[in-house]
Order: C-alpha cells, then sequence, then structure tokens
C-alpha cells in the first residue's frame, strides 16, 4: 500500500493567499518527514477552493525541496493546456527529479477557465481524447506531429526525450481522473491507471474499477498490465485521539473553505450547477473516509483497499485549515497509521 497527502492549497476564510501556499509545501515537507510515499497537489483557476493555478509548478518547487517522496499532480488541467507544453514540463520533472514525478490529467469543468485561456467549450465538451493522445505521444516517442481537429503541427523532436534514460527506466507515470464512465473507459482503452474522487465511496470506486478492467481486456491490453495497473483514492484524513474529535475538526472548518470555495465556480455558457451542502458533503467524507483515531484510520484504509483493490491512497491532509494541525495531523498519520498498515 502507497498512502500519500492531497494537497488542494485551500483558502479558508480569513486565510491569505501566501499564508495558504506555505501551508500546503509545509505539508509535503512534513509528509517526507514523515514518511509518506507520495504527495498530490491539485490546481484551480480563479476560486479560493484551491489557490494554485499550476500543479506542475506547485510539483516542481516540492520536488526540489524534498529528496524521496514521489510528487503528482491531481489534476494538471489538460483542456486549458497544450499537451505538448504540458508533456515537456512533465519530462523535464521526471528526468530532474529521478523519476519521482507522476502526472495526473483531468478534463477539469465548464469552468470560465476555458473562456480565459481561449479553448473554447469544445475543449471540454469533445477535446480530451485528442490532447490526452497526443500528451502520450509527447511521452513515448522521438519525434511528433499532428493533424487532429485541434492541434495540427509538422513533426518536431521531442526534447528532452523522457525515455531516453539508463536502461529499464520508462518516462513519467501518467493516471488520469476518472468521475464518468466515458473517462474510465478512455483510461481503460489506453492503459492509464485513473485516479478517483473523495466524493465517491468503496462501492463506486470498485465498480469503476471493474468497468475499467473489463474494458481495458476488451481492447486487447495485457493482462498482467491490466491486473498490476496502480489506481489511486482520493479521500480525506483526520487523525485524533478519539473519532468524534476527529470529525469535529473537520466540521468546524471544511464547510466555511466548501461554501466559499464552491460558490466561485463560474461556468462558461452560463449553465446552473447545483452546489452541493457544505455541511452534508462534510459530513459524507466523515463517513466515507479514515477521520477518527489511529486504529480507525488504518482499518478504513484496509477496507478500502480491500474492497476496491485500489491500493494507492491520496489523503486530503488539510481539512482543518490550521498549519500546526495540519502537521501534527501528517506525523501521526506516518508515526501511527502506516506502522498498522504495513
Amino acid at each position: 500500500m502507497r498512502v500519500g497527502a492531497f494537497i488542494l492549497a485551500a483558502q479558508f476564510p480569513g486565510q491569505g493567499e501566501g499564508e495558504t501556499l506555505h501551508r500546503a509545501m509545509r505539508s509535503a515537507e512534513v509528509a517526507e518527514e514523515a514518511g509518506l510515499d507520495d504527495v498530490w497537489v491539485a490546481e484551480h483557476h480563479f476560486v479560493p477552493y484551491g489557490i494554485c493555478p499550476s500543479a506542475v509548478t506547485l510539483a516542481a518547487q516540492l520536488l526540489g525541496r524534498t529528496h524521496r517522496i514521489g510528487v503528482g499532480t491531481a489534476v494538471s488541467v489538460l483542456p486549458t493546456a497544450h499537451p505538448v507544453a504540458l508533456g515537456e514540463q512533465a519530462a523535464l520533472l521526471h528526468l530532474t527529479s529521478g523519476g519521482r514525478f507522476t502526472l495526473g490529467v483531468g478534463r477539469g469543468g465548464p469552468w470560465v477557465d476555458l473562456e480565459v485561456f481561449g479553448c473554447g467549450l469544445s475543449a471540454f465538451e469533445e477535446g480530451f481524447p485528442e490532447s490526452l493522445d497526443l500528451l502520450l505521444r509527447w511521452l513515448r516517442e522521438p519525434r511528433v506531429g499532428a493533424a487532429g481537429g485541434r492541434y495540427a503541427f509538422r513533426d518536431v523532436a521531442v526534447v528532452p526525450r523522457p525515455t531516453e534514460e539508463p536502461a529499464g527506466r520508462d518516462g513519467p507515470p501518467v493516471v488520469v481522473a476518472c468521475t464518468s464512465v466515458r473517462s474510465v473507459r478512455l483510461a481503460a482503452e489506453r492503459g492509464l491507471p485513473m485516479l478517483l474522487g473523495m466524493h465517491s465511496g468503496d462501492e463506486e470506486k470498485a465498480e469503476m474499477v471493474d468497468c475499467w478492467r473489463r474494458t481495458a481486456l476488451a481492447a486487447g491490453r495485457d493482462p498482467d498490465e491490466v491486473a498490476a495497473a496502480a489506481h489511486v483514492s482520493a479521500g480525506v484524513v483526520q487523525i485524533a485521539d478519539a473519532r468524534q474529535d476527529a470529525r469535529e475538526t473537520l466540521l468546524k472548518a471544511m464547510p466555511g473553505w466548501l461554501r466559499q470555495g464552491l460558490a466561485a465556480h463560474v461556468t462558461v455558457d452560463g449553465r446552473r450547477r447545483a452546489m452541493r451542502d457544505p455541511l452534508a458533503y462534510t459530513e459524507l467524507l466523515c463517513e466515507l473516509h479514515p477521520v477518527g483515531t489511529p486504529e480507525d484510520c488504518a482499518d478504513r484504509l484496509a477496507a478500502t483497499t480491500e474492497r476496491t483493490g485500489i491500493a494507492r491512497h491520496a489523503l486530503l491532509v488539510e481539512g482543518s485549515g490550521d498549519l500546526a494541525v495540519t502537521e501534527e495531523n501528517i506525523r501521526r498519520l506516518g508515526k501511527e497509521v502506516l506502522p498498522m498498515l504495513a
């Protein structure tokens, strides 16, 4: 089992941006000190839900501040990025970090981001497969050209080549955020592992893993490759000496952040988007994920792995919104929970 910290750079009410980003960077450093396997960083635009606008940039900063821990994006939003530019950045981070970088990509949402970056709604609604395939070619081939509906250019050399390393080393791993059957099948056909969101419970994640497996086999993927797929389950963790104390920590802080952050999203075409009730959503997350004593958390993680077959976990550690509490949460995850999972 691999257990990592999921860092949104969430800006809680009353917090400054410098304070928020400091907590994000410090969380990654403490995660390495605590013995966690990975750190996953998210990206968002124009909303306090998460104030990191470039996951690869923050990942580069964290790779430079750490020495052992893996760092991944969860996720880089592909419709608002050029696949070649993102591929170049991923290759650079992969090579300079000694293979510690994982590129997570996703479709994002129908947000105003598409207007600001000049991508258009079609980039979100139809363009993701073309962008993903171009990105994968860039990470795997020595020369790449394109003749698609969105991207068209002559053959150019891939520099630096992420696969030109000592024997046995591949390019950076790629994972795909999946929230629908359509995205599950897209990832499966390409043999890419999934990143499944923290809003989903074990049963739903197990169904998505089964759909992925069946689709991958039907597409002719190698059965051994399918069996070894390293999917990632996102969740929330909060550790305390009593389960109620852990729940109260999140119930006091997260609804205010969710209310402020989720309400700030603006759709590009004016469509209405129903917002989850912040308190009910926080209560749901407390039920679905490792929130409680160290024993509770270890049992919850083990149960999720058994029920879903997913052995990699990206756990939101900053749900308290407080730096000191977040650091203690990470340290207890490493010192008290991980040994019970070993």
